[in-house]
């Protein structure tokens, strides 16, 4: 085989996102290890539903990968990966094929968070509209990591989507302590995930004029800025 040859199988499905999942599940069949950020799909057929739901012609694609592509990019986890680095990579990828999104993960570890950041070339999806479906990638594999007792906070980001949602809520808080200290009242923010409700808390722990506290249960806890002469 030449480095000018590639991988190709056909697969189909009831949707789209599930005959490429298949499809995937194949190449790797094929070739172990293989990176997903170096499929290329075709969609043969986008399925068809029989009338009153009776009957259904499936989906269709046909994916490949260039051997000389996955020479170049294939990439195993790391060696001495932790074992919630490994767990974290797992359901992130679960979903990322569940989805139809090709990309890699990358995770960075330190004493407060684990950072996995999605890298390939369909992120809109990953981020969805508002960061909805980044928000709720992430909620899942906190929720998992709690669940198996993980010391730490898990992160989901993809093409700096995390910096400019930090951006966004510092000057969210701002606007907010504002509004707080001109009125007198408490203000009561929209439900956050704890990575967030730090961020909010952050930003206005050295403001004189206000404070901020948590209140609710998850996951639709928030955040609550008052102003200091009603915290006494």
């Amino acid at each position: 085989m030449t480095e000018t040859e590639s991988l190709q199988v056909e697969a189909t499905g009831e949707t789209v996102g599930e005959a490429k999942w298949t499809a995937l599940r194949e190449l790797e069949k094929l070739r172990p290890g293989i990176d997903k950020a170096a499929v290329r799909f075709q969609v043969v057929s986008e399925g068809e539903r029989g009338l009153l739901g009776v009957g259904f012609t499936p989906a269709r694609v046909v994916a490949s990968v260039d051997t000389a592509a996955v020479a170049e990019v294939s990439e195993e986890p790391p060696a001495d990966e932790g074992e919630q680095a490994a767990e974290v990579r797992g359901v992130v990828e679960h979903i990322l094929e569940a989805i139809g999104v090709r990309a890699k993960i990358e995770i960075v570890e330190d004493e407060e968070r684990l950072t996995a950041t999605v890298v390939g070339r369909e992120l809109g999806l990953v981020i969805g509209k508002h960061g909805q479906t980044i928000d709720a990638i992430q909620y899942i594999a906190n929720a998992i990591a709690r669940a198996e007792g993980a010391p730490h906070d898990v992160v989901v980001d993809a093409a700096g989507y995390r910096a400019r949602r930090t951006a966004t809520l510092e000057k969210l808080a701002r606007r907010t302590a504002q509004r707080a200290s001109a009125t007198g009242r408490r203000v009561a923010l929209d439900p956050m995930t704890p990575v967030e409700r730090k961020i909010v808390h952050e930003a206005l722990k050295d403001d004189p004029e206000v404070e901020t506290s948590s209140e609710g249960t998850e996951p639709n806890r928030f955040v609550v800025v008052f102003p200091r002469v009603l915290a006494g």
